[in-house]
């Protein structure tokens, strides 16, 4: 074969391999390629291979690498590229759990559950992965979730309220408000917890709770103090206005509010009040008990108010529920008797009030007219004390008055004894500050005299120093220089100015003045 041969064949091989690359990336690029967009997951499916087919996975399981079926891996977001030849794809959304919502999820997938067993234990993915059919035990709060539709199945819930009898149980999203708890009932055991069925002794806080409705149910108690009134109804006029009796007491509607006969045969009503609540630590107890707080007040607090106040108020006659000490005898034991009967039933009473009685008119007004009687008779008493006080007062103002006056004068007297000793001091203490004066100003003229004549002494002798010292100077410098005339010479010579300029020029004898006119003149001469 020739070169040329050669060449045609090895650019022909290049050519063909460049074709069938170009062919395996444009198949990879337009057949396999799958963009998954935000939000969304990729599903896909193994159908096994063309010639060797696949695996199969394990009976109530999801596919994994080289089995056939939907696999358990989903894609994210993204470019991915799988051959449709060996793959079904198939674009999903991701499971959305908005804010007030939570999501409950049933598996598919996994081995049944043990009979009486509806709930199972374990996640999504990871290793507590879920492995058996049934809904799970967790539930999933506000948020996006990639899980695999043929895998789970996801149910929103919000806010979930049951009524069972009278009672209204929520699930779900649950918000317990302030001033609530809230009760749980389990509808089966959780063995993770150590929980049983039925209502728990823990209550939950005021807050958000992600509940699951098939594993809890929340009873929600307001906890605090609340009142319950029993209210006699009063008679009223055509106009909507109160009738009252001639002492001023409202007029009773018969057989309204508290009702009983007294010991002596009297119908009595009154009204009744009750500051009762439920604690926290009693929430569980009274849903175990009564269902709810409505109940609590139809079943417990009504009936017994209206019994204990019958009972003790039978007890007694007409006459001691109007007077003080004995009616406040009836309400001290309905309070007590009332706050045990309570507390037996995990119920607090702050209060229990008896706040009106209704007594008969013709039991009512002998007695206010001897009240009446008495208080006019300690009014007239009051009075009596009244002036006999005041007379004591005036009695007291005319002694204040006259000790006043007294006070004032003895003031006076002391006033003057005052102001004539102490202008009796200030002159004695002026003289005696005048000879003071007199004998500073003697010595004062003394230490003068003594300063003139130090100093006239000192001023004669500084002179005389100073006379001295010059004489003896010139002494001095006369001795140095050998004699007079040539310390004379030196002080002329000293007293030259510095910048003296002498110039020397020569005359003939006799001629000095002439030749004065001949040079540049030093001295400036008149003519």
């Amino acid at each position: 074969m020739s070169i040329k041969q050669n060449k045609s064949l090895i650019g022909f091989v290049f050519s063909s391999v460049w074709l069938i690359l170009l062919a395996i990336g444009l198949f990879e690029w337009f057949v396999c390629r799958v963009y998954v967009p935000d939000g969304h997951s990729l599903q896909l499916r193994y159908k096994g291979g063309i010639v060797f087919g696949g695996e199969d996975p394990e009976p109530g399981s999801m596919a994994r690498d080289g089995q056939v079926g939907v696999q358990e891996e989903m894609r994210g977001p993204g470019r991915h590229f799988f051959n449709p030849l060996y793959w079904e794809r198939t674009i999903v959304p991701d499971f959305v759990v908005m804010p007030g919502q939570i999501a409950v999820v049933t598996s598919k997938i996994g081995t049944p559950l043990p009979p009486g067993k509806f709930l199972v234990d374990g996640d999504l993915d990871g290793t507590d992965r879920v492995k058996h059919k049934g809904i799970l035990r967790k539930v999933f709060g506000p948020g996006r979730y990639r899980a695999n539709p043929y895998a789970f199945e996801f149910n929103i819930v919000g806010s979930e309220k049951v009524k069972v009898g009278r009672q209204e149980k929520v699930g779900g999203w649950v918000e317990i408000p302030t001033g609530h708890v809230g009760v749980v009932t389990m509808q089966t055991d959780n063995p993770q917890l150590g929980l049983l069925p039925g209502i728990q002794d823990k209550v939950l806080q005021p807050g958000l709770y992600p509940i699951n409705p098939k594993e809890q149910q929340v009873d929600l108690i307001d906890v605090g103090f609340r009142k319950t009134s029993i209210q006699v109804s009063e008679q009223k006029d055509a106009s909507g206005r109160s009738l009252y009796d001639e002492q001023g007491e409202p007029l009773a509607v018969t057989d309204t509010g508290i009702n009983f006969p007294s010991n002596d045969g009297f119908d009595i009503q009154l009204d009744f009040s009750a500051i009762w609540g439920v604690l926290p630590a009693d929430a569980a107890e009274i849903v175990r008990t009564f269902g709810n707080i409505a109940a609590v007040e139809e079943k417990v607090i009504e009936p017994q108010s209206e019994s204990i106040c019958r009972n003790n108020g039978s007890k007694m006659g007409a006459v001691e529920l109007l007077i003080g000490e004995s009616r406040e005898a009836f309400q001290t034991a309905v309070s007590d008797e009332f706050k045990d009967v309570l507390a037996e039933k995990n119920i607090t009473l702050l209060y229990g009030l008896v706040r009106h009685i209704y007594i008969p008119q013709e039991v009512r007004q002998p007695i206010q007219k001897g009240y009446v009687s008495d208080e006019l008779r300690l009014t007239r008493d009051e009075e009596t004390k009244t002036a006999r006080i005041e007379a004591d007062l005036r009695e007291a103002e005319s002694k204040v008055e006259l000790e006043a006056e007294r006070i004032r004068v003895d003031t006076d007297r002391l006033r003057a004894g005052v102001l004539a000793e102490g202008e009796k001091e200030a002159r004695e203490i002026a003289a005696a500050t005048e000879q003071l004066v007199a004998k500073i100003d003697r010595e004062t003229a003394e230490l003068d005299a003594q300063k003139t004549v130090m100093i006239g002494r000192a001023e004669s002798g500084a002179e005389k120093m100073s006379s001295e010292a010059s004489a003896d100077k010139f002494r001095l410098a006369v001795q140095a220089f050998g004699s007079p005339a040539a310390f004379n010479k030196w002080e002329f010579a000293e007293q030259l100015p510095a910048n003296l300029d002498l110039k020397l020029f020569y005359a003939g004898e006799g001629t000095l003045w002439t030749d004065l006119e001949n040079i540049t003149p030093t001295i400036p001469l008149k003519k």
